[in-house]
């Protein structure tokens, strides 16, 4: 046998990296991260139903333009502490709370983008769908909607990052998803803690950006056929000045 006592187990020492807290928080952890994902999905969901009407208010009225797009810049430029603490008083202590001031948050992305999408798309498309009997609402989503993803998924990509980043600051009442193991963790100053939770937050949004350009790549076929064709013209234009 090997005499001696065991050294101090990562948890006791308070180390960064511990096996022994994933182990014996696993349950925590995978309950924070559920709640993370709930919030930021319901988030961005909801932003994005709020946001296309808007971007085609704007679309549709010039004079509502400047309006829409200054209130949601208004908005983005509230501090997250006292977005939560102004929609206390309606919402009480809860996820609803996270979930509108993420909402809000989310505006200001997803209606420049929706917008600047829908008015990228060629006049000459538009009037050649029109002159196919092509009505407003056909029109829209089978034609500019389809040519204006690039930039809506663009914008949805940049929302969902900046959502899972902020849905941490929802630790401040309660419902916070991996960020109230980050507070709780810094509170006590538990190192494991914070560094796990911090690196889920992060693994987290890079996960969701991938999802999002795999999703956009999936939608938007053509864009890879055009892509194509401009670098084998670029190709074909260096060989014939080579030759030449």
């Amino acid at each position: 046998m090997r005499g001696g006592a065991a050294g101090p187990s990562c948890l006791e020492a308070n180390d960064w990296i511990c096996g022994e807290y994933l182990r014996t928080r696993s349950q925590e952890l995978v309950d924070a991260t559920v709640q993370h994902l709930g919030i930021t999905a319901v988030s961005v969901v909801l932003g994005l139903l709020v946001a296309f009407p808007l971007a085609l208010v704007a679309r549709r009225w010039r004079g509502a333009a400047g309006p829409v797009l200054g209130l949601t810049t208004v908005l983005y430029t509230v501090p997250s502490l006292a977005m939560f603490a102004l929609l206390t008083p309606v919402f009480g202590v809860s996820a609803a709370v996270v979930v509108t001031g993420l909402v809000l948050y989310s505006l200001t992305i997803l209606v420049r983008n929706i917008l600047a999408g829908l008015q990228a798309v060629p006049a000459e498309v538009r009037e050649a769908a029109r002159g196919m009997g092509y009505g407003p609402a056909r029109l829209l989503y089978e034609v500019e909607l389809p040519l204006a993803l690039p930039a809506l998924v663009a914008g949805l990509r940049i929302a969902t990052v900046s959502t899972v980043a902020m849905t941490t600051i929802g630790s401040v009442v309660g419902y916070g998803g991996l960020g109230n193991l980050i507070a709780d963790g810094m509170a006590g100053f538990f190192k494991a803690e914070v560094l796990t939770a911090s690196v889920l937050c992060v693994l987290l949004a890079l996960l969701a950006d991938l999802l999002l350009l795999g999703l956009q790549r999936l939608l938007t076929p053509w864009t890879r056929v055009q892509g194509r064709a401009k670098a084998g013209a670029r190709r074909g234009a260096r060989t014939a000045k080579a030759v030449g």
